[in-house]
């Protein structure tokens, strides 16, 4: 639940940056002028990049390898804009550093040092610990369902949501996925693919956390939950991803639904007699203690980690934390459901 809650905090503090697009450090008149120096010729002082070198053999766009030519000198230009946009600031910063200058954010980003081509190590190494922890905690939870617990006729599990956190597990992969990705390499296709990823499990945890808060296991009524829900998500990002990435509105978005399913959690815990809903109070408030770093942002230490990788790191136990809940929660209604059917098998 932290994850869900914190990616939609993410959200609103970089589509804020770039909505406003205050970044000081890329209004900078020099380091605009080293950066367009750097597209015209290729390099940036003495260093002169490869990619930036978009001369090719001129194939035919007809010719069968002509598209992928086109696709090769596009993804070049990426890779050597990405490259003066670095070595620009890195230039620029250690300018400021002689005058005695703090650092500056560009384009909405701290200046990292990068390790082997890694925009931001910390924030990879912290994502990739992320989906470790969700791969563990996925596959304890499988085990547990089917070779721990009881199971129904036909091998099914006796645990009526087992089927809607395995969905969850494959969407929380896929989100730190490509957050290892996005901060990896920041291009408008990893940024797309980092933002939708993270939307989609933010829509799906919200459908989770009001099925399982409310204990809805009637399939009709679960479909009448699932579908709006489903269809505003799958229509929200379309919009980003055909028509305009609006920060703004995505904001707006997330915000909403991360509240909603936080709320949903914390009166489920308030008022449950679940004996792990420590568990979830742990989470709500670790998590919020975790935001602050997002509020009280600084500059990365020694170029590598800043606040937000810190909070990435922060989600690592508590990812863990959480996936131990689902678990409880898995046993806690198994055994339920076996000593109800035992009861009524008696009754018979």
């Amino acid at each position: 639940m932290l994850d869900r809650y914190a990616i939609a905090f993410f959200l609103v503090l970089s589509s804020s940056a770039v909505v406003l697009n205050a970044s000081a450090g890329d209004a900078d008149p020099h380091y605009r002028s080293c950066v367009r120096q750097c597209n015209e010729t290729g390099c940036v002082g003495k260093r002169c990049f490869q990619n930036c070198n978009f001369s090719s053999d001129k194939v035919p766009i007809d010719h069968p390898w002509g598209k992928l030519e086109a696709l090769y000198v596009q993804w070049k230009k990426l890779d050597c804009q990405s490259d003066c946009r670095y070595y620009c600031m890195i230039d620029r910063e250690k300018e400021r550093e002689l005058l005695n200058e703090s650092p500056v954010k560009y384009h909405g980003k701290w200046p990292f040092k990068r390790i082997y081509g890694i925009q931001e190590p910390a924030s990879v190494a912290f994502s990739a610990l992320n989906l470790v922890m969700h791969y563990h905690g996925w596959v304890s939870f499988f085990n547990l369902l089917y070779k721990k617990l009881p199971l129904k006729v036909g091998k099914k599990a006796c645990y009526e949501y087992a089927g809607l956190w395995h969905v969850y597990g494959f969407l929380s992969l896929n989100s730190w996925f490509w957050s290892a990705i996005f901060h990896s390499r920041d291009f408008e296709l990893t940024e797309k693919l980092d933002y939708s990823s993270a939307v989609a499990l933010l829509g799906y945890s919200l459908i989770l956390a009001i099925l399982r808060s409310c204990n809805i296991r009637n399939e009709a009524t679960r479909v009448m939950i699932f579908a709006p829900l489903i269809s505003f998500v799958t229509t929200h990002l379309l919009y980003l991803n055909l028509y305009n990435l609006d920060y703004g509105w995505n904001m707006i978005v997330c915000v909403v639904m991360a509240v909603a399913q936080l709320t949903i959690w914390a009166v489920w815990a308030s008022v449950s007699h679940h004996p792990s809903c420590w568990k979830v109070w742990f989470v709500v408030l670790a998590g919020g203690l975790a935001m602050l770093l997002e509020i009280y942002d600084f500059p990365p230490y020694q170029g590598l980690l800043d606040a937000h990788a810190l909070w990435h790191a922060m989600t690592v136990p508590l990812t863990f934390l959480w996936w131990s809940f689902i678990k409880d929660d898995a046993q806690f209604l198994t055994s339920k459901h076996v000593k109800k059917s035992k009861n009524s098998k008696k009754s018979k």
